[in-house]
């Protein structure tokens, strides 16, 4: 690797870790849900793999901490405003006595401001950002943007790159989230799913900032029930992508509507799904200490393209991948060695992952999901469940 591109590699990851400590052991994995008080329920989350517990209020920050998990804070000190004007002044005492509260807890993650808000709205909240930033520093002040699926009048612009630029350009985050839900119950998976992994990856690379995925957890409205092949999916299609946390919507299942299978149901008992969430869990905190050493590097489709999406360039390491229904994504590791990630896309069928590189690999070891150790990537650790995904190390 050349000095200029070892440089940049570096300064990447120093970009990624200005707001948060860097932890190569704690990997983002959030219930977007309140969460109650109750230590129950608290370590219940925690055992399910959770290792953010959704929006909390102050006073449950120490039962949060007791309970192994951070929370992201819910105020009306960070959250209630007509985000179209701030009045400056109010808003910088109310966000200093919530801080003066919080601030040092051990368990705070961040602060919650808005979900979903279109572009009139992002001056204000670009406000009380950049007071957050200033008051509390390191905390993420939560923003949770739409999906690419929203019409340009929600967005407030005429198309999602618009959104997310502007978005960037007012808010400055070093963290982008956004909320996409595209397992549909005839069974498909939305087109839309890919294009926006892509778009977000895209803006994320070009300001060199993180995001993460908010992903279905409940079925409802025309949504399916997701099944366990559907939880790998989500995650391991996140991770290819870089994405370096996931929400999951929602942990605890809504008392309305045609809500249901939620991880938790609406009698706090724990459905099949709290089983299938808690394994994948599981398995993101076993990569974990090295998913957090990589920068994303490309990421391409083997067979059919999905829109937006890409086939493996000329200088991709994966030049196919017998069956042709995966997607890769590239990494270069702290240490300039090489990953890809490989996922298999098919949510009802087990596929063989037989990569052909472009220049073979004198050594090909994957990171073992279960004990996060490196194991020789050959005889049936070659086979992928259902929207399973594996992490390759390449080593000349």
């Amino acid at each position: 690797m050349s000095k200029s591109i070892s440089t940049a590699l570096a300064l990447c990851f120093l970009c990624a870790g200005i707001l948060f400590a860097a932890d190569t052991n704690f990997f983002p994995i959030m219930a977007w849900n309140s969460v109650p008080n109750d230590p129950a329920v608290l370590k219940k989350m925690h055992e399910a793999g959770i290792t953010i517990a959704g929006f909390a209020a102050p006073g449950t920050l120490d039962a949060c901490q007791a309970a192994g998990l951070k929370a992201i804070v819910s105020d009306p000190r960070t959250s209630d405003y007509d985000w179209t004007k701030v009045d400056a002044a109010q808003a910088r005492q109310r966000v200093a006595s919530l801080v003066k509260e919080v601030g040092i807890h051990p368990a705070l993650y961040g602060y919650y401001l808005r979900d979903e808000p279109n572009t009139a709205m992002f001056p204000g909240l670009g406000q009380v950002a950049s007071l957050l930033r200033e008051l509390s520093p390191g905390k993420w002040p939560y923003i949770n943007l739409f999906p690419d699926y929203a019409e340009p009048g929600q967005l407030g612009a005429t198309n999602y790159e618009e959104y997310l630029e502007r978005f960037v350009a007012t808010c400055q985050p070093a963290l982008m989230s956004y909320d996409n839900y595209s397992l549909m119950d005839d069974g498909s998976v939305r087109e839309n799913y890919w294009s926006n992994l892509e778009a977000v990856h895209a803006a994320c690379q070009k300001h060199k900032i993180e995001f993460w995925n908010i992903v279905l957890a409940v079925a409802h409205f025309n949504y399916r029930e997701p099944m366990a092949a559907d939880f790998r999916f989500q995650a391991y299609t996140t991770l290819a992508y870089g994405g370096r946390g996931i929400s999951y919507f929602t942990y605890f299942a809504p008392q309305v509507g045609n809500y249901r299978m939620a991880p938790i149901d609406q009698f706090g008992n724990p459905t099949a799904n709290w089983a299938h969430l808690q394994n994948v869990n599981l398995q993101i905190q076993k990569l974990a200490p090295t998913i957090l050493q990589l920068a994303c590097d490309d990421v391409y489709h083997i067979g059919a393209i999905p829109r937006g999406g890409k086939a493996p360039p000329t200088n991709s390491l994966v030049a196919t991948v017998s069956g042709e229904n995966f997607v890769v994504g590239e990494f270069t590791h702290r240490d300039s060695s090489r990953y890809v990630m490989i996922v298999n896309k098919d949510v009802t069928k087990s596929r063989p992952c037989l990569p052909q590189f472009r220049k073979a690999p004198k050594r090909l070891q994957h990171v073992s999901p279960y004990t996060g150790a490196l194991t020789p990537f050959e005889g049936e650790y070659v086979w992928l469940a259902p929207g399973q995904g594996v992490l390759l190390k390449l080593e000349d």
